[in-house]
């Protein structure tokens, strides 16, 4: 039976590292072979038995491939200065990365094009998708959200013709977010209000499954149809260079490419 003497307090660091490790749904076996440390000191560092060195938190979260803000978050569960810069959107040190993204949506212009963060809050939006979103943002409260807009606004369903497909979509694209991100509480409140949503609308997928899933607006010009290419930048070691998403929107049938001629 255990003593009060057996019982360790995990503390941030080993919350954290079994939150992260749990994420990616590997056990402590696995970790320690990827890292190449003993089983028995992982456990010791998660039931707070032990405490990492700076390094051994990196060598942690690179055998778990964390995004670099997770990195950051495990640094900082363990006391350690961060390692990764997380520079504001309008800084000069991630100016070259902003002209890259602002060239890509102008030279995709006149379709909808939208500059997110990891959660997918909008940034910034071109002039044809915020003229797509502005029926979403009526009343709504908070950052407009691509998935919060789809999943909860009144007005979704009469103005995304498939909802029920989309919604279905959502749920998978997130949950591959997910499993990239690890333990990301945001993420998974994302999945639970887009489940919740995709429960009110049903979606039974056909037998044989289309290559491709657009997303049908109803416009003021009746339905515009258009397929998703969301881009990332990886050659950043800027926690918010890395959490970028470009979504560009193009359009999916001729009907659609004329409206926008």
């Amino acid at each position: 039976m255990a003593t009060r003497a057996d019982i360790h307090d995990p503390g941030p660091f080993g919350t954290a590292l079994k939150a992260a490790r749990a994420g990616r749904r590997v056990s402590q076996l696995m970790l320690s072979l990827d890292a190449g440390v003993s089983a028995r000191h992982l456990s010791f560092l998660e039931s707070g038995r032990a405490m990492p060195s700076r390094e051994m938190v990196l060598t942690l979260a690179e055998a778990l491939a964390l995004p670099l803000s997770a990195r950051n978050h495990l640094l900082g569960a363990a006391g350690f200065a961060s390692a990764y810069p997380a520079s504001p959107l309008a800084s000069d040190a991630i100016a070259p990365f902003r002209a890259i993204l602002s060239q890509m949506m102008e030279n995709h212009a006149p379709f909808p094009a939208l500059l997110c963060d990891r959660h997918w809050n909008v940034l910034e939006a071109s002039a044809s998708a915020a003229a797509m979103l502005s029926p979403l943002l009526e009343g709504w409260q908070g950052p407009p959200n691509v998935f919060r807009l789809t999943a909860c606004h009144p007005r979704a369903s009469e103005l995304i013709a498939n909802l029920p497909e989309v919604l279905h979509e959502s749920l998978e694209r997130l949950a591959l977010e997910q499993s990239v991100a690890g333990d990301d509480p945001v993420l998974a409140d994302l999945i639970a209000v887009t489940r919740a949503a995709a429960a009110k609308h049903p979606y039974r997928a056909a037998r044989t499954r289309s290559p491709v899933l657009p997303v049908v607006f109803r416009g003021p010009a009746g339905l515009m149809s258009f397929l998703s290419v969301v881009a990332q930048c990886g050659t950043s070691e800027d926690v918010t260079v890395r959490d970028l998403r470009l979504e560009l929107l193009f359009p999916a049938d001729k009907a659609t490419r004329a409206a926008f001629s």
